[in-house]
């Protein structure tokens, strides 16, 4: 995890230009670095490092002897980097698994290089004999990246929109800054006044589509067309262990955040029997964030418990979940109801595990309700076929809402973030499955995972069996809920009259209850006329609400009261 930032073609001097790429120094605490382009006195790169990989070799732009006019600023981790040099026969010159852009580049051009790279990932890569600029992002936008391109061609691209948005420009920016598409990649064109000009902006993989890098893949052909139950659980299970071995790849302490859900609890299971099995010298530690006696503090417990990690717990009391809320809101770039109300949780465990721990690249289980349909209101879908659906479309958006809450809240302190249920060739082989076979069961949400997991013996079958929580639940008091607790304080925050005028002061989206209108008021303090970074407020589908917790389905209640 770092923070990359670029300017091309800037009319104003790049030091008083780089006072913005300090505005993310969070995502890289170990150093940073500005490089001019050379032949291009108005182009920069920006550079914060968090050392992950590679210690020695690892500063950025990358740039080889056998390449000398690539320039080359990344954000992630390409997984099977070791597997395309086998492949290839590529001769690196450092340890860092980045450096395949570069060899890919040289070997295929961008189109086989963004399609070839089993990772999460953001980059900008520049060509200076063939004078291009070329931006991508792996395919759910894990890893964040954004651009303002101005119609002079001046060109700012970020890890975060707040690196961008006090640029200096001699025109005025008519474009906005916006969040570039994940699974996409973007060619340019650079002048030579270092100004570029968009060619053509490219979906180069489908989460549905089996991705390309299928081929050097470390696990063998599994059997395929069959749906056999017992060979589909296999299969999930072959996968998922996979997904998370890849990801054991770094120099640097690794720990888990664990709620006490399924998603988290898998992860945490299956993450520290790989690392007994290769040997790591150090224990898995394990991080669980509540109020007191909350229900996920109980059920971590016992999580860890039963696999024996080193677990933390951070409890937290409503005064100082409130006072977090505009350092979330800020760090998040989003006003989301729901994605701000998840992410105080995340924020304030983030914030523990810099300050009083050494773990530092982070397991977590973001990306498994999206796409194994564990939210509630999947119970209330009209058809296996329209469920499945929904379930595409949550993962297509999942940059805006889930994605982005884990990476904000970790990167903002300093941590690099692991998500094994993105994994591209684990989510191409669930999605390939029959929607039917994907859907709620017996009034159970993600059936089929738990299914796949019952006889591993990985967790206690209660937790394998726990219903969904609604998260601001999950951190609860069970004297008092989070969703309460900040109902409450907001009530006395926002008078009726500011309510009933949201819609004149905020036209798009606007605010409909008192907690988004706190929210918006926030949000625009610090990125005022931004609100079309959020298209749209998440919310549940096929009920009726009118807000996006889960407490408020008639589901959820039946559940939780019994």
């Amino acid at each position: 995890m770092c923070g990359i930032w670029a300017l091309f073609g800037s009319d104003e001097c790049l030091s008083v230009q780089c006072l913005s790429a300090m505005k993310i120094a969070h995502r890289g605490p170990d150093a940073f670095r500005f490089e001019n382009v050379n032949g291009f006195t108005n182009c920069c790169f920006g550079f914060h490092r968090l050392a992950v990989v590679d210690q020695l070799y690892g500063m950025q732009p990358i740039r080889l002897k056998k390449f000398p006019y690539l320039w080359l600023c990344y954000n992630g981790e390409i997984y099977n980097f070791k597997q395309l040099q086998k492949q290839f026969g590529f001769e690196y010159q450092t340890l860092l698994d980045g450096e395949v852009i570069l060899h890919l580049y040289n070997r295929g051009g961008i189109e086989q290089t963004a399609s070839m790279l089993d990772g999460v990932f953001a980059f900008i890569l520049l060509d200076t004999a063939n004078r291009k600029v070329f931006l991508a992002r792996d395919t759910y936008g894990v890893r964040p990246l954004f651009k303002v391109l101005a119609d002079d061609g001046f060109l700012g691209v970020c890890s975060e929109a707040k690196g961008l948005i006090n640029l200096k420009h001699s025109s005025s920016l008519c474009s906005k800054v916006e969040p570039f598409l994940p699974g996409h990649y973007e060619v340019l064109d650079l002048k030579p006044s270092g100004k570029v000009a968009s060619v053509e902006l490219v979906k180069f993989h489908s989460y549905k589509d089996e991705p390309l890098h299928v081929a050097c893949d470390t696990v063998e052909t599994l059997p395929s067309g069959s749906f056999d139950v017992e060979t589909v659980k296999s299969n999930i299970r072959i996968l998922f262990e996979n997904a998370v071995r890849k990801r054991l790849m770094a120099h640097r302490r690794i720990g888990c955040l664990l709620s006490g859900g399924l998603d988290s609890s898998l992860v945490a299971a299956v993450l520290l029997k790989l690392m007994k099995e290769i040997n790591i010298s150090y224990s898995l530690q394990t991080f669980a964030i509540g109020m007191e006696n909350s229900p996920d503090l109980l059920a971590a417990r016992k999580v860890a418990a039963h696999i024996g990690s080193e677990h933390h717990e951070v409890i937290f009391n409503s005064e100082e979940g409130i006072q977090a809320i505009e350092d979330v809101i800020f760090s998040l770039e989003a006003y989301d109801i729901t994605t701000i109300r998840a992410s105080i949780g995340m924020y304030l465990v983030s914030k523990y595990i810099r300050k009083k721990t050494d773990s530092v690249v982070i397991f977590s289980g973001e990306g498994s309700d999206e796409l194994t349909q564990g939210y509630i209101y999947f119970h209330k879908a009209p058809s296996p076929e329209e469920a499945a659906e929904e379930s595409e479309r949550l993962l297509k958006e999942l940059y805006l809402f889930d994605v982005l809450r884990a990476d904000r809240t970790t990167a903002a302190h300093g941590l690099e973030l692991r998500v094994p249920f993105l994994d591209h060739r684990f989510t191409s082989y669930y999605l390939s499955l029959p929607a039917e076979l994907r859907i709620p069961k017996n009034g159970i949400e993600k059936y089929l995972l738990r299914q796949a997991f019952e006889d591993s013996n990985l967790l206690p079958k209660e937790i394998l069996w726990r219903p969904k929580e609604a998260f601001s639940d999950g951190i609860a008091s069970v004297k008092k809920s989070w969703f309460s607790i900040l109902q409450d304080y907001i009530d006395q925050q926002v008078d009726d009259l500011l309510l009933e005028k949201a819609a004149e002061k905020y036209p798009f989206n606007p605010p409909k209850t008192k907690e988004s209108y706190y929210y918006r008021q926030i949000f625009e303090k610090h990125y005022p006329g931004q609100s079309n970074w959020l298209p749209h407020y998440w919310m549940p589908r096929w009920v009726k609400a009118t807000d996006p917790s889960a407490r408020t389905l008639k589901h959820y209640k039946s559940a939780t009261q019994e």
